[in-house]
């Protein structure tokens, strides 16, 4: 109960229709009232009601709402009821709590199910060309600086490359050979299981090597580098940009290509193929493992082995998809830091959208690759 008030208080005569309020009609002083209504709702007779708010002390939006929900069940106009002594201010506010109670939201059309489907699909597809045109219009101006840092006309950041080679790489070779070593080894286990039944475990030898030195090697170390490296660059840029560090740079009069994505595009061009050497041998270490112990294949007889049914085109093929790769991660994970409005909730969003147009990226130039050589019989 609020200080200096009285608590709320009702008194009904049903016969008359009439409502007299005492005591103060505000939230802390309403409690026993809406306690003794809950249990025992008043019944009026009539369509018209009397108000006498003689001995109303006070009043509020919780008090007018109470006596809103008395009076709605008989009828829809507050006007028809009578009001005894009721202080202008308080019947101003019924009647805006009235007229709030009874605002209906209109329900929102619904399109038919076709149409709505056609309409998505179509924003999709709209949204679509607008990233693909920007993500093409970024590689041909990025590769542009870089033929300028090429030949000369553009300045070389030696150091930021070096930089971005100990993030890319160096930080990067546990987690490659970790990962791909397991990897393997699950291979190796998983075509024994099924080469036993034809007595042919042996040829486990050639599925590790050939599968690793084609496929596994670099596109494992694409995708871990697309998740680890192609966000960091978003991460990174997007924060220079939130920060308004980019627009120092352009008042600076430096370009800001050559300046943080021609440093992390050498690098990822630099240290990519490295990795994806590192994975295949890891690879296939992890395979041999598994051989030498649960196949009773020798040391010696999976290198030789190795050596003679292993072609070295397995392994430049493998090789050669590494720099596209790199380009694919570094391009878009410079390009999303870009996009990047200035918010953390930006960064974050952008950050997930590099990591999946990434990966999507990826996979999709492996899957090319792989229908490429299996044409030219490779």
């Amino acid at each position: 109960m609020s200080l200096d008030a009285t608590p709320a208080d009702l008194r009904i005569d049903p016969n008359a229709s009439t409502l007299v309020l005492h005591g103060s009609w505000r939230l802390p002083d309403l409690g026993a009232l809406i306690g003794r209504l809950e249990r025992d709702t008043p019944r009026l007779a009539g369509a018209t009601v009397q108000v006498d708010a003689s001995a109303l002390s006070a009043l509020d939006t919780a008090g007018a709402l109470l006596l809103v929900r008395l009076l709605r069940p008989l009828g829809p106009d507050l006007e028809v009821h009578t009001y005894t002594r009721m202080r202008p201010a308080d019947l101003a506010l019924l009647r805006l709590v009235w007229t709030r109670l009874g605002v209906q939201v209109p329900a929102r059309e619904h399109e038919t199910t076709l149409r709505e489907l056609l309409a998505r699909m179509g924003g999709a597809v709209a949204e679509f060309g607008v990233m693909a045109r920007q993500f093409f219009g970024f590689i041909g101006l990025t590769l542009a600086t870089l033929a300028g840092v090429l030949v000369g006309r553009r300045k070389l950041r030696l150091t930021s490359v070096v930089f971005h080679m100990e993030q890319v790489g160096l930080d990067a070779v546990p987690i490659v050979s970790l990962l791909t070593f397991l990897v393997g080894a699950v291979v190796a286990f998983v075509g024994a299981t099924a080469l036993r039944d034809f007595g042919a475990e042996i040829f486990t030898v050639e599925l590790v090597s050939i599968s690793f030195l084609r496929e596994f090697g670099v596109l494992l170390t694409a995708i871990l580098l697309a998740g680890r490296s192609g966000s960091a660059f978003t991460a990174q840029i997007g924060s220079m940009k939130s920060r308004e560090e980019l627009d120092a740079i352009q008042a600076l009069g430096l370009d800001q290509i050559e300046l943080l994505v021609i440093p992390r595009l050498l690098a990822l061009l630099a240290m990519l193929p490295l990795l994806t050497f590192l994975a295949m041998v890891s690879g296939i270490v992890g395979g041999a493992l598994v051989g030498i112990t649960a196949l009773d294949i020798t040391p010696g007889m999976f290198i030789s082995r190795l050596q003679e049914m292993t072609d070295i085109r397995h392994f430049w093929i493998g090789m050669i998809k590494a720099p596209l790769f790199a380009l694919l991660i570094a391009t878009v994970g410079c390009l999303e830091g870009f996009k990047v409005e200035g918010s953390a909730e930006s960064v974050g969003r952008h950050t997930t959208s590099s990591v999946v147009q990434s990966i999507f990226l990826v996979i999709v130039f492996d899957a090319l690759f792989a229908m490429f050589f299996m044409e030219l019989d490779l």
